[in-house]
């Protein structure tokens, strides 16, 4: 019987994170907490849980106490104060933010999330956990660091190419669109439904922190350096990213052989759908799922390459993925508890 806890249960990661557990084929026992709404019955937040469970959000104290498993969804800084102590005594420990993604990388870290690494040697030891990327590495660890919502949409567009050096290092702008879920539970001015509604706005061009994890990950899958220009948009819809990714092609190459490229690449992956030629992929095809689709285009031209990358921002963008590199960890099966098909509409 696993016993697994989540920090901030009640956030939109915490809650898909608890929805995908409560259906998962191992047995285990959740303990939840909140810092918000310590003390509350889980579905007097989310009414949507009624009678999935007697759960009370209770301190994190109490969760680090009695959890070998703990998903942490708190903001940034936080989770570093945490996982130690799961590591201590022998548990796994998988942040959903940004905490442990850049590994020793301290000056990156403290450049775009603005603190310093409390604890350097934790860092050393995490994982970053893009299955497709790094299973074997997963399978052994117990620090993962969850990859972002956008990062996971544009390195899984990108890894088939940048593997076999498809793309001229120095031309790839990557333009995605996100529901607006990813800006998390809190409210403000931009996620104000008469500001967002009807309307999709570019944010922080040039300037958001997703950038540098995924030119991080990028010249990983290259074997070079990468400094790719990414630009990320808020859309009216609750949920999901669309990414388009535009590349100069380093050879010859039709839609057709690029498709054929990608289906290769990505063929016995459970999560990721490379379409067939000709079709193109879609938020609505993969919401509510942990599917990444992917469909590969050629500009007329014959000169630049485009990929069509799209997720789910709360399942394999953040909780589905978190409980797919749970399922890798532990040597379970892994799509167990995260194989669900997209809604048809």
């Amino acid at each position: 019987m696993l016993r697994i806890g989540i920090l901030g249960a009640s956030g939109y990661a915490g809650a898909e994170l608890v929805r995908i557990l409560l259906s998962h084929p191992e047995g285990k026992i959740l303990y939840l907490s909140s810092v918000s709404f310590e003390g509350k019955a889980l579905d007097s937040v989310y009414p949507s849980l009624y009678k999935a469970g007697e759960f009370v959000l209770m301190s994190a104290k109490e969760i680090l106490e009695t959890s070998e498993v703990v998903f942490s969804c708190l903001p940034h800084g936080h989770a570093e104060k945490t996982a130690g102590q799961i590591l201590e005594k022998g548990g796994l420990f998988i942040d959903v933010s940004a905490d442990f993604r850049f590994g020793d990388d301290e000056e990156t870290f403290k450049t775009w999330y603005g603190l310093p690494y409390a604890h350097p040697d934790l860092h050393a030891k995490a994982v970053y956990g893009l299955p497709e990327l790094n299973r074997e590495a997963i399978r052994k660890a117990r620090l993962i660091g969850n990859p972002g919502c956008y990062p996971t949409s544009a390195e899984l567009g990108l890894y088939p190419i940048l593997s076999e050096k498809l793309a001229d290092l120095d031309s790839i702008v990557i333009d995605s669109a996100s529901g607006v879920t990813g800006a998390g539970r809190e409210p403000s001015q931009s996620t104000h439904f008469p500001e967002c509604s009807g309307s999709i706005s570019p944010y922080k061009v040039g300037a958001h922190r997703h950038q540098p994890e995924i030119d991080r990950y990028l010249s990983q899958m290259a074997g070079a350096p990468v400094s790719s220009v990414f630009t990320p948009h808020l859309a009216p819809i609750n949920r999901g990213i669309v990414s388009t990714i535009y590349f100069r092609l380093a050879k010859p190459m039709d839609a057709k052989a690029l498709q054929e490229h990608c289906a290769r690449f990505y063929a016995g992956e459970p999560f990721v759908r490379v379409l067939p030629s000709g079709q193109f992929a879609s938020n609505r095809n993969v919401v509510f799922s942990n599917f990444c689709d992917i469909s590969a285009h050629v500009s007329s031209n014959g000169k630049t390459g485009i990929i069509v990358s799209t997720i789910d921002n709360m399942i394999k963008g953040a909780a589905g993925q978190a409980v797919q590199n749970m399922n890798i960890a532990l040597g379970l099966a892994e799509t167990a508890g995260i194989d669900m098909i997209p809604p048809a509409f």
